[in-house]
């Protein structure tokens, strides 16, 4: 069975779509503002119910978010969703991390170690300093979206995991864990290297098999 580039794309054509529309506003501004002005304009706009809303929203992004939604896959899905999605998270989060230690860049808090008064820190939440670029939340969240909106049947879905995927970089930025740009190309690094993963290991074929179309609390196919 042979899925395809194309194949992924058709399937998740409403996504890909919001998310290229994404990619050119996210560019543009790039060209615009400078990092300390686009950092600055997220960081100076906050409120308590903000501040308690992406403390925990930006756990979205987090693996072991992608890790129970697997889970939920093996019990009542199939092993086969299960696997696809699983493994898009092992390939894009090992790039991911592969990229931050080649990179090295320093994350908001180190960058203006000089200005921390300026800034607005969210209570309770630990801030990292280092391997900032480019932002794994990010990446998970949208190699995740870009997983589950290939197994929706209604296309509306893509929408949906759309603006949760990007909820979840602002968050990043919100909590001043990175700058947009770490977001911007987790986002790239997440659809990019998952759309390429699917195309590739959804055209083996023991994944179109019976057993893989199982799961462990669903009626077992001969």
């Amino acid at each position: 069975m042979n899925i395809g580039i194309k194949g992924v794309l058709r399937r998740i054509d409403v996504f890909f779509i919001l998310y290229l529309l994404f990619l050119i506003i996210c560019l543009s501004l790039k060209l615009i503002y400078t990092r300390e002005e686009i950092y600055f304009a997220v960081n100076s706009r906050y409120s308590e119910v903000a501040d308690l809303f992406f403390r925990f929203y930006t756990n979205i992004g987090d693996g072991l978010f992608t890790i129970a939604i697997v889970v939920v896959l093996i019990l009542f899905f199939s092993y086969s969703k299960a696997f696809l999605l699983a493994s898009s998270y092992a390939v894009s989060s090992l790039i991911a991390q592969a990229l931050k230690f080649a990179f090295d860049a320093p994350r908001p808090k180190l960058y203006f170690a000089e200005h921390l008064q300026n800034i607005h820190f969210v209570k309770d939440v630990h801030i990292y300093l280092v391997h900032s670029f480019p932002s794994g939340h990010s990446v998970t969240a949208f190699s995740t979206a870009v997983v589950l909106t290939y197994f929706s049947r209604k296309k509306a879905w893509g929408m949906v995991f759309f603006i949760l995927a990007v909820f979840a970089g602002y968050s990043r930025m919100y909590l001043s864990e990175h700058f947009f740009e770490d977001v911007v190309a987790g986002s790239v690094t997440g659809v990019i290297v998952t759309v390429l993963w699917l195309s590739f290991i959804d055209s083996k074929q023991f994944l179109h098999s019976p057993k893989w179309q199982n799961a462990l609390l669903k009626k077992r196919s001969a």
